[in-house]
């Protein structure tokens, strides 16, 4: 059951990053081979966080071009990136200092 749930679950969210994907790359001049879910997938999951010798957690690259047009696609930037990356680093900080 739970299987099924996570499935039905992981076919909604497909299906919505394709929709949105699909509207954004219509609204461009040419069809980029980086609009499709998979693609986009793989290029997002390049935004990372590294440690840093602060003990602080922060992007390892600025956010690319190509990135900055899929995340276009679902109303968002690359400050929105940073902002979460700052969010995230606050969290593991307080969860460091907690352990």
């Amino acid at each position: 059951e739970g299987k099924m749930l996570i499935a039905f679950v992981a076919l909604i969210l497909r299906n919505r990053m394709y929709t949105k994907l699909k509207d954004e790359a219509e609204r461009l001049l040419t069809q980029p081979n980086y609009m499709t879910v998979p693609a986009a997938i793989r290029e997002l999951e390049k935004i990372e966080l590294i440690r840093q010798s602060d003990c602080g957690y922060r992007l390892d690259y600025a956010v690319t071009a190509t990135q900055k047009e899929i995340l276009k696609a679902f109303n968002m930037t690359a400050a929105n990136v940073r902002t979460q990356a700052a969010a995230i680093n606050e969290d593991l900080m307080k969860i460091e200092k907690e352990g």
